[in-house]
């Protein structure tokens, strides 16, 4: 191949003795959109030296073209051209390819790259993954090697998924694919800077901006209170957690885990979230509410089913009895959460302030959940031109 590199600075005029490798350690990269693989590697020396990387008998190299301060960039791209020409020429035979070719198909690799990272992620993102792998991504590239996928390829599979699964679940297959071709890039499968996902353009989110008005928590406090009365004892358990979602305006799983030794006097510390550990603080009425719930004996969880003897794992029933009794038909159980934020600006908390209480790592994801509803508007709008007039009448 260096032999290729010295042809072809020959024929655009160039020494090739430019292309010997250069010395010292790589400090970082900055790849060219002209050609894949195309780009500049920066040396803490300060040397700038042209590469083409591109994947040569079964394996990735990396080629040094020659230096920025001699070459142009089109001498440059002409040379990576001409070496990516001769690496597809020299290893595209399908006999040669399937002779020499160490990259997996996409459903070895996709199994290769679970047992290797799925070990470090937490067990509600391993379930959720590992569902829709199952479901949308597994058998999608039947016999397409992890290194020979397309733009193409992923974005026929992305329209399908979309059509059949819908926005949501097309944009989740997407996230899991594209950290998946990350690492086949890193492992070098796949030339770096080619992972064919980010060419593809996922749905746009709806971002829902539901949350309870004051006649329909009334209605929905009414519904909880008749539940919490309820004969069934798993009903009447189910419905103290959906209080505390409301209180608390936690997340399901973060309730539905809860342990006894999780309570400490008016706090709820979280063994696991999903950002990781925190500290929930509880108002009265959430401290209340877990003083009167019920212990069972020798068990460690909050939320207990005494008939099948195991911890509840989802409040599905009592929430749609207690949904249409209120009349909530168009309501999520997750939209709880958007009502307790939702509340909270309104009662004029600051966002820093609301995003500990929801545990956020980034403002970004608090302010989505800061709905104020027009009569909180009309007011703020009110106040503060009652202020701009008195301002004004002193001046005069």
């Amino acid at each position: 191949m260096d032999t290729v590199v010295e042809k072809a600075l020959a024929e655009v005029g160039v020494d090739p003795k430019l292309s010997r490798a250069q010395r010292g350690r790589p400090r970082t990269t900055t790849w060219l959109a002209i050609e894949n693989g195309f780009g500049i590697r920066h040396y803490a020396s300060g040397r700038h030296v042209y590469i083409v990387q591109t994947r040569m008998g079964g394996r990735v190299r990396t080629i040094t073209i020659g230096p920025a301060t001699v070459l142009t960039r089109h001498q440059a791209t002409m040379v990576a051209r001409r070496v990516i020409a001769h690496a597809r020429v020299g290893h595209d035979p399908a006999t040669i390819r399937e002779r020499i070719r160490s990259a997996p198909r996409m459903d070895d690799f996709l199994k290769e790259y679970w047992q290797k990272c799925a070990a470090s992620w937490k067990p509600s993102t391993l379930t959720t993954a590992t569902d829709y792998r199952r479901c949308h991504i597994d058998g999608a590239f039947k016999d397409i090697y992890v290194d020979s996928l397309t733009e193409a390829d992923v974005a026929k599979w992305f329209a399908a998924l979309t059509d059949n699964a819908g926005p949501g679940a097309a944009n989740r297959c997407m996230d899991i694919l594209r950290a998946a071709l990350n690492k086949a890039e890193a492992w070098g499968y796949r030339v770096e800077n080619t992972n064919p996902c980010y060419a593809v353009r996922c749905n746009r989110k709806v971002m829902r901006t539901r949350h309870l008005s004051e006649a329909e928590m009334t209605r929905l406090g009414a519904a909880l209170a008749e539940m919490r009365d309820h004969a069934d004892q798993s009903l009447r358990s189910q419905a103290v957690a959906i209080t505390l979602l409301l209180l608390t305006g936690c997340r399901r799983g973060e309730i539905l885990s809860l342990q006894w030794s999780d309570l400490r006097g008016n706090r709820l510390k979280l063994r696991d979230s999903k950002t990781g550990a925190r500290t929930v603080w509880l108002g009265q009425e959430a401290v209340d509410l877990l003083a009167r719930h019920p212990r069972s004996p020798k068990v460690p969880w909050i939320f207990w089913n005494e008939r099948l003897r195991r911890q509840i794992s989802t409040v599905g029933a009592a929430w749609q009895l207690v949904r249409d009794a209120a009349g909530l038909r168009d309501f999520r159980l997750h939209d709880l959460r958007h009502t307790f934020a939702s509340h909270a600006v309104m009662n004029r908390e600051n966002l820093p302030m609301i995003g500990k209480l929801l545990g956020h790592r980034c403002i970004q994801s608090t302010a989505r959940y800061a709905h104020l509803d027009d009569a909180h508007l009309i007011d703020a709008a009110e106040e503060i031109g009652q202020a701009i007039e008195l301002a004004l009448a002193g001046g005069r």
